[in-house]
Formats: structure tokens, C-alpha cells, sequence
């Protein structure tokens, strides 16, 4: 079954609005990040606000994919940055990633 071309992001508000809350918590996180000298999470977060910003449906995925793993088990971004930061970007990647499901289930 063929796919018609991928719907804009404007026309998805959902994911839309999660993909930009998410940014603006990246952007807190990404000037936590300097403020606290933690330049690995800064390397890690630098192109995380714009891609949440930019990137079309499709891509947003890996965008959100990626800047998740920020948080693995054994390596986590919560080990050098307060909950303050970290906690509201991950509810709203966590939004965002679930928006997303929700959209290609009903495709």
C-alpha cells in the first residue's frame, strides 16, 4: 500500500505542540548543561533544540529516539543535571514519542 506524502507538522498539532515543548525544555536543559560545566550533555543536547523544532513528522522520531537516550540505565544525563531540568524534557519527549505512535497507528 503506497503512502501519500507526509502530512506537515502544522497539520498535526499534536505532535506539533509536544515537538516544541520538548524544545523549549532542551533549550533549559541545554543552558543548564553549560551553566554547570557539563560539556558532554551540552555536545550531546547542541542540535536537539532546532531538530525538535525543524525536523518534518518522520524525522521527529529519531529525533526524540536519540535525545532519549540521554537517559539510559547505566549512563544518564540525570546524574549531572537537577530534575528540574531533566524531568519536563523527558514527560514531553515522552508526550511527543506517544503523539507519534498515535499518528502512524491511525495511518
Amino acid at each position: 500500500m503506497a503512502r501519500g506524502p507526509e502530512p506537515a507538522r502544522h497539520e498535526l498539532p499534536a505532535i506539533d505542540e509536544a515537538a516544541l515543548a520538548a524544545a523549549r525544555d532542551a533549550d533549559r536543559l541545554l543552558a543548564g548543561a553549560r551553566n554547570r560545566g557539563a560539556q558532554r550533555w551540552a555536545d550531546f543536547l547542541a542540535a536537539v533544540p532546532d531538530q525538535l523544532r525543524d525536523a518534518g513528522v518522520a524525522e521527529l522520531r529519531a529525533v526524540a529516539q536519540r535525545a532519549g537516550a540521554a537517559y539510559g540505565p547505566k549512563d544518564s544525563i540525570r546524574e549531572s543535571l537537577p530534575a528540574e531540568l531533566t524531568e519536563p524534557f523527558l514527560t514531553d519527549l515522552n508526550r511527543l514519542r506517544k503523539a507519534i505512535a498515535r499518528e502512524l497507528a491511525e495511518r
